[in-house]
């Protein structure tokens, strides 16, 4: 009789389970773009690949590539789209896995990511200036190698984010019922404000309910767990020296950090400036996302190269500076 109550009772309970799962993809509902500017779609390897494209088709190009998390979008470039397209012409794919793009149950890779970036810029730009953050940022550095790109502007680019490669966990997030259920937990939307605050920004006033619930909506897309899975067993890292990769790039390099960043501390920025022999640029009051918290003046000081304003502190070091050559109070 026990056993019978208990045989009933585990049943029960993965069909609850599963029906939560069926009802949070259902409320997910369709994503619409973040970002000003025509829609389109690059055929890739068989995933259709949405981008958004921006400004004058004439005006040269310049490439966004957002970095890579459980809820990762080019919704993370929505502050600085617009203005960039006013001089640019801009455009800011998802990456295959993530955002409106395709997210068929593969087996992800860093080098996926980093043969679609050349393939993306080869195809679809011209001497394009790339930012990249984070594993974008890396991903778009490797690419570099290969591909023409004019000028590599790289946010707390970072290529590893996992000690070690952990396939179990790979594997239990893209189990369809437990994985659905543990995926659909830490993506829930007080997870998501956590995480956001914990390590994305320093001002936790600007993770509005507006990004969280288009994270958790991204996150929730039919077939959204599979790309984060190989995330979080650390599939998506790139065994590469990013420092020497850099230093053989016959472009100019510019490294933004922000003083705050904790998942890759600036000393980590400061290191990799002098390996590369980069120009790092340094905003106060910013965690991993100074193009986030700090839009206008990325644009201005980062990207058009005015000098910054009272409001952000921008410390500048020059390639071969022993010390910052300048700083901005």
């Amino acid at each position: 009789m026990k056993l019978r109550t208990l045989a009933l009772g585990a049943l029960g309970t993965v069909g609850l389970t599963a029906a939560a799962n069926r009802l949070l993809g259902r409320r997910a509902g369709d994503l619409d773009s973040p970002l000003d500017g025509e829609t389109k779609t690059y055929r890739w390897r068989g995933f259709d690949v949405a981008y958004v494209e921006g400004g004058d088709p004439d005006d040269p190009d310049l490439c966004l590539i957002h970095g890579i998390n459980a809820s990762a979008s080019g919704h993370e470039f929505r502050g600085v789209f617009d203005t960039l397209a006013e001089d640019y012409h801009v455009i800011a794919p998802d990456l295959p896995g993530f955002g409106r793009s395709d997210r068929p149950p593969l087996l992800y890779s860093g080098s996926l990511y980093t043969t679609f970036v050349e393939d993306f810029l080869a195809d679809l730009t011209e001497d394009a200036t790339v930012i990249g953050s984070s594993l974008g940022g890396a991903y778009a550095a490797v690419a570099a190698v290969a591909a023409d790109v004019e000028e590599l502007i790289l946010i707390c680019p970072d290529t590893t984010t996992f000690e070690g490669r952990r396939p179990l966990v790979r594997s239990l997030v893209r189990s369809p019922l437990v994985g659905t259920a543990l995926f659909n937990v830490a993506t829930c939307k007080p997870a998501i404000r956590y995480f956001n605050a914990d390590h994305g920004y320093y001002d936790e006033g600007k993770v509005t309910d507006e990004l969280v619930d288009y994270q958790w909506q991204t996150a929730h897309q039919p077939g959204g767990r599979f790309a984060p899975a190989s995330f979080f067993g650390g599939f998506l890292d790139l065994d590469v020296d990013l420092g020497e990769d850099l230093a053989d790039l016959d472009v100019p390099v510019t490294l933004v950090w922000g003083r705050q960043a904790t998942v890759a501390p600036l000393e980590h920025g400061e290191a990799l400036a002098k390996r590369a022999n980069a120009r790092l640029l340094v905003f106060d009051e910013s965690d991993v996302q100074p193009h986030v918290e700090h839009a206008e003046q990325f644009v201005r000081r980062v990207v058009h190269g005015e000098e910054p304003g009272e409001a952000t502190s921008i410390e500048i070091e020059e390639p071969g500076d022993e010390e910052p050559a300048e700083t901005e109070e």
